[in-house]
């Protein structure tokens, strides 16, 4: 992340006004050197820029360094940094106008050739996409599920659809959930989102302004540290235990931080924790909500993967600490255990913080899609069942990724998670941009570590997760296995390289 005395944040959607430094670029770039320099500095700086961009570490609009100023952060010539910015130009990559310095874009349809990203359509010969840790909808559920909805929607069709807290189906199916696990829960308790990631952001609106700091996990969900640079407030991160090998959670060291920094808010993942997968004791999980009532500080628990144990019970609740508290904050989403093309997520607190993130909701959205929130209050009547199903396919396609890991990247340590969908991988050296870069060449998209994490942290981990069905698993392997193979390893490792993630 870029050093924020170094960035004037002004109107981030005007171009050219968020200005990053030289120093600060030069740590974005991080490692950029090839150890081989035969194919010239300025197109291995070319190259990087070009990754930054398409990942994210860039925002879009940001002013980048000046020739001179860039030329001077890197300790290379003035001529190597125009000839990088010259080609970024030509492909589209960076506006410039003079006077006014460069800028970064995407290129567009008409400008250049338009880039393969995270989110494009992958067919016949594109990306393979291991970015995202997301499975195919459970076909037969999701059918059943929307041919009842289609005649259930005449129930919805007379009004005018606008619901900012959810429509009550949706609003009872998720307090019945939360009622069967242990949580007695109320439909006013329930606030219907348009994903995790859109209930985060709408938490982060009501609780977080410029300026505040957010306690997180180190590692974390990436687009959650993305809402919080969003909305100006600082991450404060607090380690994990190695791995996020048990006890990943240090109870002292989150009481000591909360305690020292004030932050307006707490965000962690307690179940099947992403990236490393790690799951909280029963112990801190009430440690955590007694500090929350101590401090006054608002606890976000982020339950998107709490629907996939594997080889353990699914985990208590940390709402059965405080169910009526309205410092205590759930989200959850139908997106991993049903399918992330149903964008509908949750938030279950007090009834009167419901009121009030339904109130400041017009200021994002006016209400999810009916529709959707009708197949998903079907699909959580039968949860149990497509997670019985999800199981056992999960279980079988986790061991044939560490068995493939194990002859393939023998110098590779993945991690071994009772749940969820990804593995953590340490790399055994600070490689993972590089990889990533790699890997991108050989059409395989990566999560690298730094993705995760705060200023370029876990270099050495990369997320792999084990949601692809069995032939493409094999041939992204295979893709990845030549990526590594080809690497050219540098002494040190960098700062990462953003992608969009899921």
């Amino acid at each position: 992340m870029a050093n924020f005395a170094e960035v004037d944040r002004l109107d981030p959607l005007e171009p050219g006004t968020r200005r990053i430094g030289g120093t600060s670029f030069a740590r974005l770039l991080g490692s950029w050197r090839p150890a081989d320099q035969r194919g010239g500095l300025a197109s291995a700086l070319t190259e990087r820029v070009r990754l930054l961009i398409l990942d994210g570490r860039l925002p879009l609009g940001s002013r980048i360094p000046a020739e001179r100023e860039l030329a001077g952060a890197l300790d290379v010539s003035r001529t190597t940094v125009a000839a990088a910015y010259e080609a970024l130009r030509a492909d589209g990559f960076l506006e410039s106008r003079r006077g006014s310095g460069s800028w970064t874009r995407v290129p567009g349809p008409t400008g250049g050739a338009t880039p393969e990203t995270p989110f494009s359509p992958l067919t016949g010969g594109g990306l393979t996409d291991l970015a995202h840790a997301a499975l195919p909808a459970p076909t037969d559920a999701i059918r059943r599920a929307a041919a009842a909805a289609v005649t259930e929607l005449d129930g919805q069709i007379g009004g005018h659809g606008y619901t900012l807290a959810g429509i009550p189906v949706m609003r009872e199916a998720v307090a019945r959930r939360f009622t069967e696990r242990g949580v007695p829960t109320s439909p006013d308790q329930v606030l219907v989102t348009s994903g995790a990631q859109h209930a985060i952001a709408l938490v982060l609106t009501l609780l977080a302004g410029p300026g505040d700091r957010v306690v997180v996990e180190h590692p974390t969900y990436p687009n959650a540290l993305d809402a919080i640079r969003g909305r100006g407030a600082r991450p404060v991160p607090v380690p994990l235990g190695p791995d996020g090998r048990e006890p990943a959670w240090d109870l002292d060291l989150l009481t000591a931080t909360v305690r020292d920094t004030r932050p307006a808010l707490c965000y962690l993942v307690p179940d099947f924790h992403n990236p490393t997968g790690a799951v909280m004791p029963p112990e801190v999980r009430a440690g955590v909500v007694e500090l929350a009532r101590r401090t006054r500080t608002p606890l976000v628990v982020d339950e998107t993967l709490t629907e996939l144990p594997l080889d353990v019970p699914a985990p208590e609740p940390v709402a059965r600490h405080a169910p009526d508290s309205p410092l205590l904050i759930t989200i959850g989403s139908a997106s991993k255990v049903f399918w992330g093309g149903l964008r509908i997520g949750w938030i279950r607190t007090s009834a009167s913080l419901v009121r009030r993130l339904a109130a400041l909701r017009p200021s994002i959205d006016l209400g999810g899609a009916v529709l959707d929130q009708i197949v998903t209050a079907r699909l959580l009547g039968e949860v149990e069942a497509v997670v019985a199903e999800r199981q056992e396919s999960l279980r079988a396609a986790r061991a044939d990724l560490r068995r493939r890991l194990a002859a393939d990247f023998p110098q590779w340590r993945p991690n071994d998670p009772s749940g969820g969908l990804s593995l953590w991988v340490d790399l055994g050296e600070p490689v993972s941009s590089l990889l990533t870069g790699a890997a991108r060449r050989h059409d395989v998209l990566l999560a690298a570590g730094p993705r995760f994490g705060v200023d370029g942290a876990f270099e050495r981990y990369i997320r792999l997760p084990y949601t692809l069905r069995p032939e493409p698993a094999a041939a992204a392997l295979e893709r990845l296995t030549a990526a590594w193979q080809g690497l050219r390893h540098q002494p040190d490792g960098g700062a990462a390289d953003q992608i969009a993630v899921a």
